[in-house]
Order: structure tokens, then C-alpha cells, then sequence
């Protein structure tokens, strides 16, 4: 399988769509001890790299790695957002927006055939034109197509999550030329397409909140597993959160006790005081309680782009989640990994603020898959 290093890893996502486009993710480099040690658990056989990516230079990846330079295919990754977010300060001399910068640096160091960079419509803005042209500045060999707006919902993920991906290629003969119509072709048709109520079939929903601490498992609903069995959700997604395991991806032991028990991880209850919940069950679908600013889900709707939070520079505050739609209670982990488009068989965080942190952080896996599957089938294996 031709290599791959995710440069800024995170808990995965873009690793695993790309994965499952047939691409060996040989090493993974992120400086988040909880989001690579997640990374670690479901990628067992990546070279794993928690180290300051602006601290390495090409020949160091490399040696990490433990990979030559014409045995890398590709680099992917989605650098800091956070200074190009809407939601934040917009400032454009944010630190965190010279890790853009150092992802190209890279690029122009280690001359992959391929690279994709992920990151927020934020970073279209006028005001980091010069960020984006001292970035591609030093990938000026490279055919570089116009940036692709991927809404996850048009490739089959159920979140209208959007971003903009950043793709070149090297005319070296090892990929032939592609286009963005390439990618947008890569779109599901509307059939494949899927809803709230659809994406979280099979998972339990009447989670309530107990003193004692929750293991956080549970048992999918019966005879979800059971492909004789007809489903709401469309067989795409359907085959895409209960199987397509890429070789070498995912924890044996709890992908054994998904097969075997059907049981999942990521069901952590939210306590809600009782005042709380009254003012969730008065909710309509797409409704913004006035105190919490959580939003009541749609269950014939697509998610809104889930958030990942604040880190612990910055006080570890839970982003706003969504509220069940059948429900008065926001969703559990495991719901929006579900609506973020990770497989069931994805061990999550053991606690839901990690497990949160780490999903709205994330690429939705269903997006990048299908993205990397249009840049899979240029190459000249």
C-alpha cells in the first residue's frame, strides 16, 4: 500500500479515511497526549510522533518514520484552526496559524507525490491571503487545484460540517492529473445521503445518568448486526459504522467484543438538573435553548458541525452539544461519533470530554474517505 504521514493527526479522522482508501498511514504526528494515545489505540501498526511539529524538519519525519524519502506517496493533515475559526478571535497574526505555513514547509522538504490539507472556511478570508500565499509559496512545483468546500453531508456523512481541502500533486509519474471535478465527483447522490434519525440506528437512546461512575458501554440494539435485517440507514453508511476495517486498523480485543457482544464504548450520561430537562422536552426540532445555546437535533436534518471545545490553556470547556431529538438530554460521545461519521468499531476516549474534544476536532472519516479515494484511483500503483 503506498505510504502516507498524517502530520497533524488529532484522533484520527482524515488517518482514517484515508485508510480506507487504500493507503498505509505509516506514521502519525500530533503533540496532544490524549489525541495521540487515542490515534495509538486504533492504529496500532503507525509509527506514532508526539512531538512539536514546527521542532521537525524533513529528514527528522523521515528517520521517525522510519521510512525513505521515495517511499513516501502522500502527507495529509488539518493544522490548528482555531486562529482562521468564525468563532474565535480572528487574529491574524495567531501563532497557531504559522502551523499552516509549516505543514507546506514540510511539503516543499519531503516532495510527496501527493498532499491534502484540511481546514475551516475561515482561512478563505481576505484579511490570510498573505498566510495562504507564503504557505503554497513553497509548493510552487506542485499542481495545485482551486481549494475544494467539502460539506461532509454531500459525501454521506450525517453533519453539515464544512471545510476547505488544500490539494496538490507532482508530476512525477506516479499519479496522473486530476482536477476538483475529480473530488466533487466523488459526491453521494442524494439516496446515500443521511439524516439524524437514520445515522443513529442501532444505538441505544434512553441513556440515563447514574451516581456511580458509567463504564461507558453498551449494547447496540438488537439485531442491528443482523444484515438480513433491513435498516433505515442506507447500506453506504451503514457498511461504513459497522465494517470496512482497513488492514491493521483498530483495537483487537475491542473490535472482538463489538463482533462478538455487539457492545460499544462512548455512552457516558450528562447529568441535567430537573429544570434543565423540562426546558429540552419543550424544544422543537432545530431549537436553541435560550441558556445553554445547545440546539435540539433533527432527526430528518443533517447534525450542525459539532465543536471541539476549549483545550486547558484556555479553562477545558466543554463545547455546546447538540440535544437528543427523541430525548431531553444533549448526546452522548458515541452519538456524535456516529453523526461525525466514525465507525462503532473506533475505541473512543474513556471520558466525554476528551471524547468530545477529539470528535469536533476531528475530519468526519465518510468526508476524507472519499476525498482520498478520488486521489487513490490517479495513482500509477
Amino acid at each position: 500500500m503506498p505510504n502516507v504521514i498524517d502530520l497533524f493527526a488529532g484522533a484520527g479522522g482524515l488517518s482514517l479515511g484515508t485508510a480506507r482508501a487504500g493507503f498505509n498511514i505509516t506514521a502519525a504526528v500530533e503533540i496532544e497526549a490524549h489525541a495521540i494515545e487515542s490515534h495509538r489505540i486504533n492504529f496500532p501498526h503507525t509509527v506514532h510522533i508526539q512531538r512539536d511539529i514546527m521542532t521537525l524538519s524533513g529528514n527528522e519525519v523521515l528517520r521517525l518514520a522510519g521510512i525513505q524519502r521515495h517511499e513516501l506517496t502522500g502527507i495529509i493533515g488539518g493544522p490548528p484552526c482555531q486562529g482562521f475559526s468564525n468563532i474565535g478571535q480572528g487574529d491574524v497574526d495567531d501563532t497557531r496559524n504559522r502551523l499552516f505555513i509549516k505543514f507546506f514547509e514540510l511539503i516543499e522538504a519531503l516532495q510527496p507525490t501527493f498532499f491534502v490539507a484540511e481546514n475551516v472556511p475561515g482561512i478563505m478570508k481576505p484579511k490570510y491571503e498573505e498566510i495562504r500565499n507564503k504557505a503554497f509559496g513553497h509548493v510552487a512545483n506542485y499542481h495545485i487545484l482551486d481549494p475544494v468546500c467539502v460539506n461532509a453531508s454531500e459525501y454521506g456523512a450525517p453533519t453539515v460540517r464544512t471545510r476547505y481541502f488544500f490539494i496538490g500533486y507532482l508530476d512525477n509519474g506516479q499519479i496522473g492529473p486530476f482536477t476538483i471535478n475529480d473530488i466533487t465527483a466523488m459526491q453521494v447522490p442524494e439516496t446515500l445521503r443521511t439524516t439524524v434519525r437514520q445515522a443513529l440506528e442501532g444505538l441505544p437512546s434512553d441513556i440515563r445518568y447514574r451516581n456511580k461512575n458509567s463504564s461507558g458501554l453498551k449494547r447496540l440494539t438488537q439485531d442491528y448486526l443482523n444484515t438480513d435485517v433491513a435498516h433505515v440507514q442506507s447500506d453506504f453508511f451503514y457498511q461504513r459504522v459497522t465494517g470496512m476495517i482497513p488492514e491493521g486498523v483498530g483495537d483487537a480485543k475491542y473490535i472482538n467484543t463489538y463482533r462478538e457482544k455487539h457492545i460499544v464504548n462512548g455512552f457516558y450520561p450528562t447529568k441535567h438538573t430537573r429544570n434543565v430537562r423540562a426546558r429540552y422536552a419543550q424544544l422543537m426540532a432545530g431549537q436553541q435553548d435560550r441558556i445553554s445555546k445547545s440546539i435540539r437535533l433533527d432527526p430528518d436534518g443533517y447534525c450542525p458541525t459539532l465543536r471541539a471545545g476549549t483545550g486547558p490553556e484556555k479553562g477545558s470547556y466543554q463545547a455546546v452539544r447538540p440535544i437528543h431529538f427523541d430525548h431531553a438530554r444533549v448526546i452522548t460521545p458515541r452519538e456524535a461519533a456516529r453523526l461525525q461519521g466514525f465507525p462503532d468499531w473506533y475505541k473512543l476516549p474513556e471520558t466525554i470530554w476528551h471524547g468530545f474534544r477529539q470528535i469536533g476536532n476531528s475530519v468526519s472519516p465518510i468526508a476524507a474517505e472519499r476525498v482520498l479515494s478520488a486521489i487513490y484511483q490517479k495513482l500509477m500503483l
